[in-house]
């Protein structure tokens, strides 16, 4: 098929951001409506809704980019921490359902993808990706390729332990002291609660850190040194050149949290590769996860062609 233009769904634990992509990874139509979280029926109808207010005769293909574990060889989403939808023959339901070729991956992936083709990552080959929202995603780009694991399910960089006794991790993740619970939006909710009282937010906390305020901006330094607790890790095992920060709550945070990362993660990963290495924040925005999304549509048009 030689179509121009796809249809890319990033899921999210809160919201559904769907959009027309073309091959230079421009959105060209854009909806966005919050995630149907009551049950996994709902939550697979309002994806057919989203999709069918965007699709037309150009289209010519649909990639999902989705918060869960995917089996790559049968299309079947596994388990998901933050929304309804386990042991789904999903790309088979959406393909049957549009009558198109349908590529998912993890949402993570998805971003990361996007970032590497279009954003911070540009011609690089060894690259990581975070993003730091509800949860913490993540990806990874090794010698020049995503890296999706033996059957799809890898990378799930948001569930490394930082603290094996820590807390227990989100959603329906059985593990404890994840980075997911610890460097996340969700963390930084917490952290708001105990700085500045039960009711208030991470977006709260982060404006009264660019005020000044030294407990809130102790607290975003915490959660940015355990980011970079992660990113020593992450550095020592994949010696990559590169590292991308995105996500809602790191954009929002900026430098409060990804300066003492960056701190933290350079002067405590091995040699040479802390002295080669980048940490920097994605570029792409809020877009990257309906781009990569898009992109692995592209990917499923090109595969059936």
């Amino acid at each position: 098929m030689d179509a121009q233009r796809v249809i890319g769904v990033d899921l999210g634990g809160t919201k559904i951001a769907c959009g027309v992509v073309d091959r230079d990874g421009a959105v060209r139509m854009r909806r966005e409506r919050p995630t149907p979280t009551a049950s996994q029926n709902e939550l697979l109808e309002g994806l057919d809704e989203v999709v069918e207010e965007l699709l037309d005769d150009g289209v010519g293909a649909i990639g999902f980019g989705i918060p869960s574990r995917i089996d790559q060889r049968s299309g079947r989403t596994l388990s998901s921490t933050n929304i309804p939808l386990e042991g789904v023959d999903f790309r088979d339901r959406m393909s049957e359902r549009f009558g198109l070729p349908v590529g998912i991956d993890n949402d993570g992936n998805a971003a990361t993808i996007a970032e590497w083709r279009f954003g911070a990552g540009r011609g690089v080959r060894h690259m990581v990706m975070l993003t730091l929202g509800t949860g913490v995603g993540g990806g990874l780009i090794l010698d020049g390729r995503p890296y999706r694991g033996s059957i799809g399910a890898g990378a799930e960089l948001g569930h490394m332990v930082i603290d094996y006794d820590g807390p227990p991790c989100q959603g329906t993740c059985r593990g404890h002291g994840h980075l997911e619970v610890l460097a996340s939006g969700t963390a930084a909710t917490a952290a708001a609660h105990a700085v500045l009282g039960g009711h208030a937010t991470a977006r709260q906390l982060v404006e009264r850190a660019q005020q000044g305020d030294a407990a809130a901006r102790n607290a975003l330094a915490e959660i940015g040194r355990r980011l970079g607790a992660g990113l020593v890790t992450i550095v020592n095992v994949f010696d990559p050149e590169l590292i991308v920060i995105g996500g809602g709550f790191a954009a929002g945070a900026g430098d409060l949290v990804l300066e003492p990362a960056r701190e933290l993660a350079l002067s405590e990963s091995l040699t040479p590769t802390n002295e080669l290495l980048r940490i920097v924040p994605a570029e792409l925005g809020p877009e990257a996860g309906l781009v990569g999304a898009g992109l692995v549509a592209f990917e499923a048009l090109d595969a059936a062609a």
